[in-house]
């Protein structure tokens, strides 16, 4: 039947009603999801959401993005029932008195994209059983190759509410060779299927993804958005592909850096020695240098 999710039988659609059970309170840690067939972007439905009022722990979760966005305005496209593409609410200036939660300071939010590429790298490894490692700041590379990116938004607050932070993650899962996106950067694309990886289910791969991700942010904000007492700045190290490799960085105003990655301070920002000066970037495309 034409526009049947039935039609491709090696990518069968997502069930609301099961992630809602297995990730929903009471039994789950997120406070809504939305699961939709098909949508411009996942994380313009959350920003818009937040924008809105919206709590804490909305997710959306799209079957197909006609106009997903990955960092620096480049697009995030996938056939329908290929990949994951989910966004996340997340209000870290929020105090919540019966977490124990204090306000996080805006200084911090800058760990929270981090944040998703450790639970990304997480529930990869694990369930997909694939060598995954990040590139700074959050891009999963398997081989090499991009197999996911993370988008992080904040929605200015107001008067009543502090800033919202959408994150955002698409990860490429039976993607075949032909329908690979092409990478302006020159990073080669890939998915997991490509890559060999021995689960390609994508019901536990949105579950493990969601549930690690709210673990994470349990931890950060259980320390305060503190990523060295939380552990999280210790688990994206062990998880980063970047630190100790010759890079080659495009800065946001064109310019280039060439050095030694060194590591990430405790803002997140990425250190390079160039010509033995320590730059500091908080932003940036990252080449990998052989």
């Amino acid at each position: 039947m034409p526009g049947s999710p039935y039609t491709d039988l090696d990518r069968p659609p997502l069930s609301a009603a099961r992630l809602r059970r297995a990730l929903v309170a009471p039994h789950g840690p997120w406070r809504r999801l939305e699961l939709l067939a098909e949508t411009g972007s996942t994380n313009a439905d959350v920003v818009t959401a937040a924008r809105a009022g919206e709590p804490e722990g909305l997710v959306v979760v799209a079957e197909r993005q006609t106009a997903g966005r990955g960092r620096r305005g480049r697009v995030w496209q996938s056939p329908p029932r290929a990949g994951i593409a989910a966004s996340v609410l997340l209000r870290p200036g929020e105090a919540v008195a019966e977490r124990g939660w204090a306000p996080v300071p805006a200084t911090g939010y800058g760990w929270l994209p981090l944040l998703a590429g450790v639970a990304l790298v997480e529930a990869v490894r694990r369930l997909a059983e694939v060598d995954a490692w990040l590139k700074w700041p959050n891009d999963l590379l398997v081989d090499g190759a991009k197999c996911a990116g993370v988008l992080a938004e904040a929605v200015p607050g107001d008067a009543a509410q502090p800033p919202a932070i959408v994150v955002g993650v698409g990860l490429n899962v039976t993607l075949r060779a032909d329908e690979l996106p092409e990478n302006p950067t020159g990073l080669p694309a890939t998915s997991l299927r490509l890559a060999g990886a021995t689960a390609t289910d994508r019901d536990p791969l949105v579950r493990a993804l969601l549930r690690a991700l709210a673990d994470w942010y349990e931890r950060w904000r259980d320390a305060g958005g503190d990523a060295v007492a939380s552990g999280l700045r210790e688990a994206y190290l062990g998880g980063c592909a970047t630190v100790g490799r010759q890079v080659r960085v495009l800065l946001p105003d064109g310019r280039e850096v060439h050095g030694t990655a060194t590591g990430v301070d405790p803002d997140g920002q990425l250190l390079v020695d160039a010509a033995g000066e320590t730059l500091r970037l908080a932003a940036g495309d990252v080449l990998h240098l052989r």
